[in-house]
């Protein structure tokens, strides 16, 4: 039976909670069965993107002027929750091109979004965020790749690592130096919108522990020509504010992806600790099992609320760097302690590929690195702190 025609059908016009119930029947439906099989053979699921396509997932929180759901960011969160709850890596497919719709939709000229929205709110035209370089993570103002201005283009020249959706997608947000003289830094630096043509280079899928299935890859720009037209909201030495921007919304994400391992992990915690015995009785009736589980579903929650928090405030408009960052932080640290405690519930059995928990484990570091790594986030949380409250 084909996958796609078992769908949940849904009226778009709907409650947004009705979606994402919709999503999470999909989800357990059609994600829950071959989680495992994509993962091991590190397989892009082109069947997948497919069926998100069809429901509208690339569109989520595209408005709906553009053919977009118009989502609030904390549905959107909601979501990205109950898939990372079942297998994280599909996230990571929508999140890329909405930070980059999100981007265009935000700072973009008319023509822009008039151009790429309808397209990426579809899934025809599908983005990524070309950010990171081999030598500038979380220092974004370290970036070497240049663009110089020749005419109506743009010839870009560098390399990118780490960009996700770069093989199997359209195009990328790319972040290049417009002004490599320029003081301070961050004024030099702009966002183009990049379509893939020659020059373009996908060097290579990267193979990574966890994350897998996913087209994580390296790119080089070889005079690489972009219309000048493609220059996200037509003025040089934004890029490094326009990016900062788009952060926010991918902080929540990840967020939401940590939040949703760690959920995902304490289900099948609480379900292996009450089928599993030991010493005449279930695990789940021992007191160390138990304070595992107290201290998972606590992290759980309290992410949540973090994540709730920082979306609303997004959603409204408000200055939410603060509130995402911390989100983030307690999103990705229980993923990754939530997966490890459940290591720990299921003993010798987390290390066998017969139980999903140790694809949960694999993929939780991830999200203390991704958007800001957690040491520098901390560093950010505790400076708008004393900005927030200085005497």
């Amino acid at each position: 039976m084909d996958a796609v025609t078992t769908r949940p059908a849904l009226d778009m016009h709907a409650d947004q909670q009705e979606f994402v119930d919709a999503v999470e029947a999909w989800a357990e439906k059609e994600l829950r069965p071959v989680a495992r099989k994509y993962d091991l053979a590190d397989e892009y699921p082109h069947d997948i993107v497919e069926q998100m396509k069809e429901l509208g997932l690339f569109g989520a929180t595209i408005g709906e002027e553009y053919g977009g759901l118009g989502l609030s960011s904390w549905t959107y969160a909601q979501i990205v929750i109950k898939l990372s709850s079942i297998w994280m890596a599909p996230s990571g497919i929508v999140n890329s091109h909405l930070i980059m719709a999100s981007a265009i939709e935000r700072a973009g000229t008319a023509e822009q979004k008039a151009k790429y929205l309808p397209m990426m709110a579809t899934g025809e035209f599908r983005g990524s965020i070309g950010l990171t370089e081999p030598n500038a993570g979380s220092d974004l103002q370290a970036i070497r790749t240049v663009a110089k201005l020749e005419g109506d283009h743009y010839v870009v020249n560098g390399n990118k690592t780490w960009i996700t959706n770069s093989m199997h997608g359209h195009g990328t947000l790319l972040l290049v130096k417009t002004d490599p003289a320029a003081k301070p830094r961050h004024k030099g630096m702009s966002l183009l919108i990049a379509e893939k043509a020659p020059g373009f280079n996908v060097v290579g899928k990267l193979k990574k522990m966890g994350y897998r299935s996913i087209d994580t890859c390296e790119l080089n720009f070889e005079d690489y020509r972009v219309p000048k037209a493609n220059l996200l909201g037509g003025v040089e030495g934004k890029g490094f504010y326009q990016t900062a921007g788009g952060l926010e919304l991918g902080r929540i994400n990840v967020a939401s992806r940590g939040a949703g391992i760690a959920e995902g992990a304490l289900k099948h915690s609480l379900r292996y600790a009450q089928e599993r015995s030991a010493f005449g009785k279930q695990i789940c009736e021992h007191q160390a099992i138990q304070m595992k589980l107290a201290d998972m579903v606590t992290q759980v929650e309290g992410a949540k609320r973090l994540i709730e928090q920082a979306a609303r405030k997004f959603d409204a408009g408000e200055r939410c760097d603060l509130e995402a960052a911390m989100a983030k932080l307690a999103g990705s640290e229980a993923g990754a302690f939530c997966a490890q405690e459940a290591m720990r519930i299921f003993g010798g059995y987390s290390y066998s590929v017969e139980y999903e928990i140790e694809r949960f484990y694999r993929d939780a570091m991830l999200m203390c690195i991704g958007e800001g790594t957690n040491e520098i986030l901390r560093t950010v949380i505790a400076k708008q702190l004393i900005e927030r409250y200085r005497v």
